[in-house]
């Protein structure tokens, strides 16, 4: 006999309506007598826009295979009366992730890290480039690399066949790993609330050529990034996550772009956790986001 436990499945409930009395106990009310057991549980209230958000992660306190027609069906009769919008992921939470990248491969390099060795719980169907650089990596990964160069006038074009690759793909989400192209306003609207961008977030901001050459003239003390959603003003998307660190005069330009590499992986791994473990809403021009 196996002496090997099986895992027990479990299950994420988002939802957000208006906020009135009673909005968490909807949730925790309903999971309590249909015998679920809470692992952990989120909850907000925008007290300017009086709108409410709460994520749920249960599981089942019995081997009771889980009925999710059932379920939704009669959740749906309690979320009604709240005017609850609401979603409902179950375990296995494996997201189908295509990566666009140019020539800058340390985000790239960091994600597949983080694929390979079960950090995060992806697939990666495609990696998408401009560029024929990084096909190797990704033919070491046993990945699908598509080369599809673009221009000015050939971006129309480029990017209708990648839009067909991500749909062919079936990708629930689409990461911008330093991908050095503007996406079109029609690709930005097609990808919104699924296409997560990184870029650095120097103090004070310095855009254009060789930033971190600029930066260094103006002897920064702060170097960051910021991972966001893809919208149609140019990195000014809903910011899901920041992170920044401290510099001083000893930070020579190469030093200053080293620091801000590491710290662009760090803060897309954290944004793209985030999104693939159901933890992000979008709320107008902003995101309610509980991180773990």
């Amino acid at each position: 006999m196996s002496d090997i436990k099986a895992v027990t499945q479990t299950h994420i409930i988002t939802a957000d309506c208006p906020s009135r009395p009673g909005t968490v106990d909807v949730v925790t009310r309903f999971l309590f007598k249909q015998g679920f057991y809470i692992n952990e549980i989120h909850s907000f209230v925008d007290t300017d826009e009086n709108h409410f958000f709460i994520r749920v992660e249960f599981r089942a306190d019995t081997e009771t295979e889980f009925n999710r027609e059932s379920f939704c069906e009669q959740f749906e009769q309690r979320a009604s009366e709240f005017e609850m919008q609401w979603q409902l992921a179950s375990s296995p939470y494996k997201s189908k992730v295509v990566i666009m990248v140019s020539k800058h491969d340390h985000c790239l390099n960091d994600l597949l890290y983080r694929y390979r060795t079960g950090d995060l719980n992806i697939e990666i169907p495609a990696i998408i480039s401009n560029h024929p650089d990084l096909e190797e990596l990704a033919k070491w990964h046993g990945i699908p690399y598509y080369h599809l160069p673009i221009t000015k006038e050939t971006k129309p074009e480029q990017e209708a066949k990648v839009y067909q690759i991500i749909q062919d793909c079936g990708a629930d989400l689409v990461i911008l790993a330093r991908y050095m192209q503007v996406l079109s306003s029609e690709m930005s609207k097609k990808l919104s609330g699924k296409a997560i961008n990184i870029h650095h977030s120097l103090l004070p901001g310095f855009k254009g050529a060789r930033p971190y050459f600029q930066a260094y003239d103006r002897g920064i003390k702060l170097v960051g990034a910021t991972a966001h959603y893809v919208s149609d003003d140019l990195d000014e998307g809903p910011i899901i996550s920041q992170c920044v660190e401290t510099v001083d005069h000893s930070y020579y330009p190469q030093d200053l772009a080293a620091k801000g590499r590491d710290i662009e992986c760090l803060t897309l791994s954290r944004a793209v956790r985030c999104h693939i473990e159901h933890r992000i809403f979008l709320h107008g021009n902003k995101t309610v986001v509980f991180a773990k």
